[in-house]
This record gives C-alpha cells, sequence and structure tokens, in this order.
C-alpha cells in the first residue's frame, strides 16, 4: 500500500471518543484527537505547501531526512510531522480497556529480552515517568526482532532507519491532565490496560518480514 504523502489527513479514531474510558475519558479523546493532533496535520500542511521538492515524500521519509531538508521548514517538519506520525500511531494502538498481554513471538520476545512481562512493564513505566516535561516512551524492534525501550523528547521520533515502533504512550500533560492532572504514574499505570497487543503483534510480525 502507498505511503500517504502531502497533503495529510486528519485519520479518524478507529474507535469512539468514549470507548477508552475509565482509563482516558471522551472529553480528553475529543481535545487530543480533534484540537492537538488536527493542529499538527494543518501545520504541517502549511509548511509543505511551500515546497514542492517535499510533498511526494512520506511522514517517514521525512522524519528521516531531516538533516537533508531545507533549513527553514526543518523545525517545523520535525515538530509537526513528529506529532502527526506520533500521534497516529498512539492512537492506533490502543483498545478499549481489557487488561491484555503479549501472546505468541511477541510475548516469546519480551520474556526474552525483559525476563518477564512485569518487568517489561516496570521498565517502560519509569521510562515514561521519568522522561522529563513533554515526550514519550517507546516500544521499539529492530530487523532481528531484539525489543528495547527509548524515551524521546517532545515530538522526536527514534531513529526509524534502525528500529520500527511496536506503540508508545503519550506523556504530554494534554494527554491524561483534563483527568489525572499531575498523576502522572497513575495514567501510565492504567494505560498498560489499554495495549492493542493484536496490533502489536502485526506490527511486530511486519518488522522482521
Amino acid at each position: 500500500m502507498k505511503e500517504e504523502t502531502y497533503p495529510f489527513v486528519v485519520r479518524p479514531l478507529p474507535y469512539e471518543y468514549d470507548a477508552l474510558s475509565p482509563v482516558i475519558d471522551g472529553e480528553t479523546m475529543h481535545f487530543h484527537h480533534d484540537k492537538h493532533y488536527k493542529t499538527y496535520v494543518d501545520n504541517l500542511n502549511n509548511t509543505l505547501a511551500d515546497y514542492p521538492e517535499l510533498q511526494k515524500m512520506s511522514l517517514k521519509e521525512l522524519l528521516m531526512s531531516l538533516e537533508n531538508l531545507p533549513a527553514s521548514a526543518r523545525t517545523s517538519v520535525r515538530n509537526n510531522g513528529g506529532g502527526v506520525h506520533n500521534h497516529e500511531l498512539y492512537f492506533d494502538a490502543m483498545k478499549g480497556p481489557v487488561g491484555q498481554e503479549p501472546v505468541g513471538a511477541l510475548a516469546e520476545a519480551v520474556k526474552r529480552d525483559f525476563g518477564s512481562y512485569q518487568q517489561f512493564k516496570e521498565q517502560m513505566k519509569q521510562a515514561a515517568v521519568t522522561q522529563f516535561g513533554s515526550g514519550w516512551a517507546w516500544l521499539l524492534t529492530d530487523a532481528e526482532g531484539k525489543l528495547s525501550i527509548q524515551q524521546t523528547a517532545n515530538q522526536d521520533v527514534p531513529d526509524l532507519s534502525l528500529y520500527t515502533p511496536i506503540f508508545l504512550v503519550d506523556i504530554w500533560e494534554h494527554a491524561y491532565y483534563l483527568q489525572y492532572q499531575n498523576r502522572r504514574p497513575d495514567y501510565v499505570e492504567s494505560w498498560f490496560d489499554l495495549i492493542n497487543w493484536r496490533k502489536a503483534q502485526k506490527r511486530y510480525e511486519e518488522a522482521m518480514a
């Protein structure tokens, strides 16, 4: 399937606004998707409108080529392109709270690379809670299937030439503040119940295909 290029569109949520309740309420999801995420899409398109040579590049290609972009576009693509990329994966990687655990090859990789699912949770939560300011905590795989956890600040992405994201947790305050206020650890702990492990398994398999 051909990757999306300019003009980028706001992708609808794959569920209703309140589908993630009580972990994330409908009001938070409405503002997060319809306001914050949409703004990143609009700002990215506004930037690319002035650069026809960039309009045939996919989002991933843009983010992997930041150093080669015109200096006047680089910061906007980094911030807004990263915001689009990160939010689309964040929204797509969740489902209604069921509290599942990984299965299949991904479950085996979690056990191999972290020791156990519980140890993975502790490391992922630590990465999310200790990220200073705004940012993300990621579960990534390399082409060999080795898993790792990384933090990124603001809307930065990991090195997409080396890693494929499996899922990530948004730790910008707009992701949780309406409901959790300053209780980031409570939000992160509850977020684990939203992980769509079926989609995570699919991403893991595709990364090694």
